[in-house]
């Protein structure tokens, strides 16, 4: 069912990370919930670390959203104590399903911030590292569930318990998290698809990607 405009949701985790060794890596993927009080600013949580800045953080991928919806759609099938940040999310919002989400959409939480969906969560293998399940990247890939990533519009203060507002992205066409998510696999994407997707307000890596295959495609004509 689609997210609708007034439907209740609420924040139920507030996530932070801490650099950790994972094999030859440091990674931030490990997160803990806090009840505290935390400051969410333009490049993200305060308190919270990035470590692999090549492919996540910045402006446009500040914020890891997934929603409690989707963890209890795991919980049934994997039989296990998946807790808020699991997956490496900052904040996990009861309520919510990442596929009924839009690229674009927005969500006020608490008074002040508002923040804005701008790209599905790929897997990658420090995912695995995290799950101790080499074939869980595999499996979170057919799930399509990724969750998304947001750019912070307002800055302010959250806390968990927070009331979360749904504010639907009116744009026309839309593309959603998990057409995003699909899109990221397709290898011959039409010049018209990837247009119409440009036009959308995605991250700027994702942008930049799928501007590096728009830009083949124009030459080789």
């Amino acid at each position: 069912m689609q997210q609708s405009r007034g439907e209740s949701m609420t924040l139920v985790g507030v996530n932070l990370g801490v650099a950790r060794v994972v094999g030859n890596s440091v990674t931030g993927i490990y997160k803990s919930s806090t009840g505290k009080p935390t400051r969410v600013e333009s490049l993200g949580l305060v308190g919270d670390v990035v470590s692999d800045r090549r492919h996540h953080g910045g402006a446009d991928q500040a914020v890891y959203v997934y929603g409690d919806d989707d963890y209890e759609w795991w919980r049934m099938r994997e039989s296990a104590v998946l807790a808020p940040g699991t997956f490496g999310d900052n904040l996990t919002i009861a309520g919510l399903s990442c596929r009924d989400i839009f690229i674009g959409d927005r969500f006020r939480i608490g008074n002040d911030v508002v923040i804005e969906a701008t790209a599905p969560r790929i897997p990658c293998a420090t995912l695995a590292a995290r799950m101790q399940d080499k074939q869980f990247p595999a499996r979170f890939k057919r799930a399509e569930r990724p969750g998304f990533y947001c750019r912070v519009l307002n800055t302010g203060t959250v806390v968990a318990g927070d009331d979360v507002e749904y504010i639907e992205h009116e744009q026309s066409p839309r593309f959603s998290v998990v057409d995003m998510f699909r899109l990221h696999y397709q290898p011959n994407p039409s010049v018209e698809l990837l247009l119409q997707v440009l036009e959308q307000p995605v991250a700027i890596r994702e942008r930049k990607r799928l501007e590096s295959i728009l830009n083949r495609k124009e030459h080789m004509k």
